[in-house]
C-alpha cells in the first residue's frame, strides 16, 4: 500500500512539474512575443523618423533649388529685356521713319 501511495504521489509531483514547465514555457513565449512586438514598434518609429528626415531634407533642398531657379530666371529675363530694349528702340525708329515717309 505504501508503495502505491508513493507512486501516486510521485505521479502527482511529476504532473505538477510538467504543468509548471508548461506555464513557464508559455510565459517565456509571451515575453518573447511582447519583446518582438516592442522591437517592431521601435523599428517602425525609427523608419518613420528616417522618412520624415529624408522628406524634410528633400523639401529643404527643393526650396533651395527653386530659389536658385527663380533667381536665374529673373537674371535671364533681365538680360533679355536689356538685349531687346535697344532693338525695340531701333525698330520703333524704323517704323516712325517709314510712317513719316
Amino acid at each position: 500500500m505504501e508503495l502505491i501511495k508513493k507512486i501516486k504521489e510521485s505521479e502527482r509531483q511529476a504532473q505538477e512539474i510538467i504543468e509548471e514547465a508548461k506555464a513557464k514555457v508559455a510565459n517565456k513565449a509571451e515575453e518573447s512575443r511582447s519583446r518582438r512586438l516592442e522591437k517592431l514598434a521601435e523599428a517602425e518609429q525609427e523608419r518613420k523618423k528616417a522618412i520624415e528626415a529624408a522628406v524634410s531634407a528633400a523639401e529643404t533642398e527643393g526650396n533651395k533649388e527653386i530659389k536658385e531657379l527663380k533667381k536665374q530666371a529673373e537674371k535671364d529675363r533681365q538680360h533679355l529685356r536689356d538685349k531687346t530694349s535697344s532693338k525695340m528702340a531701333d525698330a520703333v525708329e524704323k517704323v516712325m521713319d517709314y510712317l513719316r515717309g
